[in-house]
């Protein structure tokens, strides 16, 4: 009798998983199509050229990377890290490929690969701001402090901030036009958006923290619940550090130095 009823619940996991949805790893390879968000205007991850139109970063390098690995072609979705969720959740894409910050409120939605990139937070103010000569002059009454909305920033500056005020706003560029502008005195990023506000505008100036402020692990988001396509991306993230892809795409943006090469 117990080997009849064995035999049935067998047949019937069977049954189950015939019917069950294919693993993504599945439908991308019966596709040929390999669906990557992206955040066109994360520069040396995930960028858009204004000018050409052409993307580069990063991210970009790795993305065309993986799907040249599972032999399909790379679409690139935009997106941005207010709706990622959304758009993950959504099946909008595939997987997301721009650097998102490993945070516990966006853990509870998404399963991440191991991280491959790590940075702390930086602050952005200008040549001319008299007020903010250092890390230790951020918090402190009177100081205006701008992120942006959806971004780890908004998240960490939340708890941290204890005197300056907090202003949070729609996109990169409202928080970059509020510092330039006077209104706020700086902005929260990381590593390789303070490069781009260093190499591409003449009044920005970075104020680096003295010691380590809050490390991020940056790595690969995708749908929750397919463990055979969580196990692919894993391997890729573990291919690329071993062959030298990632550290020499890293190296092409100027990335090396937060890379997680291990």
């Amino acid at each position: 009798m117990f080997r009849i009823l064995l035999a049935f619940t067998s047949l019937l996991f069977l049954i189950e998983l015939a019917h069950a949805d294919p693993s993504r790893l599945a439908r991308v390879q019966s596709s040929k199509i390999l669906r990557v968000c992206i955040w066109p205007d994360y520069y040396g991850i995930t960028y858009r050229n204004p000018r050409t139109q052409q993307l580069s970063g990063i991210d970009i390098d790795l993305a065309q990377a993986l799907a040249s690995d599972l032999g399909v072609s790379p679409v690139f979705v935009d997106s941005n890290f207010a709706r990622l969720i959304d758009d993950i959740e959504q099946d909008r894409c595939d997987i997301a490929m721009f650097a998102v910050g490993v945070l516990p409120q966006r853990a509870e939605k998404l399963s991440f690969s191991h991280p491959y990139l790590q940075s702390d937070i930086y602050a952005i103010t200008t040549q001319t701001n008299r007020r903010i000569k250092n890390w230790d002059d951020i918090d402190k009454p009177g100081v205006a402090v701008a992120v942006a909305k959806g971004t780890l920033h908004e998240t960490v500056m939340r708890e941290k901030l204890k005197h300056a005020s907090l202003e949070i706003l729609d996109s990169p560029h409202a928080r970059e036009q509020e510092v330039e502008s006077g209104r706020a005195d700086v902005f929260m990023t990381d590593y390789p958006y303070s490069r781009r506000m260093l190499e591409t505008t003449d009044w920005a100036r970075l104020v680096a923290p003295s010691g380590v402020y809050q490390l991020t692990s940056y790595a690969y988001a995708m749908q929750k619940g397919d463990l055979v396509w969580l196990a692919r991306i894993e391997q890729f993230v573990s291919d690329i550090k071993r062959d030298g892809r990632l550290l020499a795409a890293a190296k092409r943006q100027k990335l090396d130095a937060i890379v997680v090469n291990h």
